[in-house]
């Protein structure tokens, strides 16, 4: 093993290529332990903060960054050690830093997020592509072409396959294949494939040149199906087995969530709102129905106590008025009786003072020259005689009384005549 190991690796100048690759891997569990310690709330592991201000591992990756790239610069040549040195502190860098590609992919703090896989996604890229270098294998297949014997100018071969290798490569990319594509550039057979097979549904190549009703199109979605999605569910159970899993929220998403439930809340509220406002204005006009039922209620009892008092009043003095009228006919009645009486009395009266005293023969009357009807002829006794009627045409007297005596008329004077005696 030690003898493998200097045979391809030390002998072969890639010992700082090795410290690279070793402090790259490294670096990343143990960050991603950390990190998983922290979410779990493990006593003894925090977040590194200033005050209020969280400070990401990425800053402490560029500095080391920084630090071993000046370095490896700053080493002459030939010492190895220091190369070495320098080669481990930028692989400590670039691990922290690809493990948080995703933040500075998307300029936010995504990292527990599904999109917090592209940082998983980079370091495995990166681990890929420095274990095919450490294994020898050189990017674009240069070393079967090689470089002109005692020239510096690469030969015209070279070119045309370094140039057909990087049109392969983007194809490869643009279809969706970023682990072909990449792989591809130290196996170039690789992006032959990806550069010939239909791209993937959602990739750029796809969305350009494919209709959603053609052939290839259905068939880039059948192997997507069928294929690619069983190894892309194992890829990332291998991802969150290593770095943890990625379930949270993104917090624009989150934002977005927030924004929608603090609308939902603003719309029920409203909603709300509005309908006691209804139920308010509902049963303040139910209120105000009731009360001009009430009032209409009131208003007909009223009329109809005021149509009967009416009614009432009308009856009672229609019926006072017939209670008049009838004792005016009943008065009359009895003054026409009592009148008649009266007059069949005075008759009979005279009747009988005829019948008691014998009649005496009168001399007609003469007129007197003022042309004035003489007065009736006196009785010596004084009375007036009674008018000569027929006996057959009488009536029996109502009562047999005297009749009454009158005084003599005063001379120049004619007495008016009873009712009986006047002519007819």
């Amino acid at each position: 093993m030690i003898e493998m190991f200097d045979a391809r690796i030390v002998e072969t100048g890639r010992l700082p290529l090795f410290g690279f690759f070793v402090a790259f891997m490294i670096t990343f569990v143990l960050t991603r332990v950390n990190v998983r310690l922290i979410r779990a709330d493990v006593r003894w592991f925090r977040n590194v903060t200033t005050g209020d201000l969280h400070i990401h591992h990425v800053v402490f990756g560029v500095v080391l960054m920084l630090t071993g790239g000046v370095a490896s610069l700053a080493v002459p040549d030939g010492h190895v050690r220091f190369e070495l040195a320098a080669a481990v502190v930028f692989g400590m860098g670039s691990a922290l830093v690809l493990d948080e590609f995703a933040l500075i992919l998307h300029l936010s703090d995504v990292y527990w997020t599904e999109k917090g896989r592209a940082s998983v996604d980079a370091v495995f890229v990166a681990i890929a592509v420095t274990g095919l270098l450490l294994l020898g294998v050189r990017p674009f297949g240069y070393e079967g072409v090689g470089i002109v014997p005692g020239g510096g100018d690469l030969s015209a071969v070279y070119v045309a396959f370094l140039v057909g290798n990087l049109v392969l490569a983007v194809i490869t990319l643009l279809k969706g294949k970023i682990w072909t594509g990449l792989i591809g550039l130290f196996l170039p057979a690789l992006l032959i494939v990806g550069a010939v097979r239909v791209a993937r549904p959602a990739s750029p190549w796809s969305r350009w040149r494919y209709d959603e009703a053609s052939r290839r199109y259905q068939r880039a979605v059948r192997r997507e199906r069928r294929i690619r999605r069983p190894l892309i569910r194992g890829k990332i159970w291998v991802q969150e087995f290593i770095a943890g899993r990625h379930d949270l929220i993104p917090p624009e998403l989150l934002q977005r969530r927030t924004e929608t439930a603090e609308r939902a809340r603003r719309r029920l509220r409203r909603a709300r709102t509005t309908a006691r406002a209804e139920d308010r204005a509902a049963a303040r006009a139910e209120r105000k129905a009731a009360a001009r039922a009430a009032r209409e209620a009131r208003s007909e009892r009223s009329s109809r106590s005021s149509r009967t008092a009416r009614s009432g009043r009308a009856g009672r003095k229609a019926g006072a008025w017939a209670d008049r009228r009838a004792e005016a006919r009943e008065r009359r009645t009895d003054s026409r009786t009592r009148k008649g009486a009266s007059r069949l009395r005075t008759r009979a009266a005279s009747r009988r003072q005829t019948h008691r005293a014998a009649p005496e023969e009168e001399p007609p009357p003469s007129t007197p020259p003022t042309g004035r009807r003489p007065p009736p002829s006196t009785s010596p006794a004084g009375r007036r005689p009674p008018p000569s009627t027929s006996p057959a045409g009488r009536r029996p007297p109502p009562s047999a009384q005297p009749a009454e005596r009158r005084p003599a008329a005063a001379p120049g004077h004619a007495e008016p005549a009873a009712l009986d005696d006047r002519p007819t």
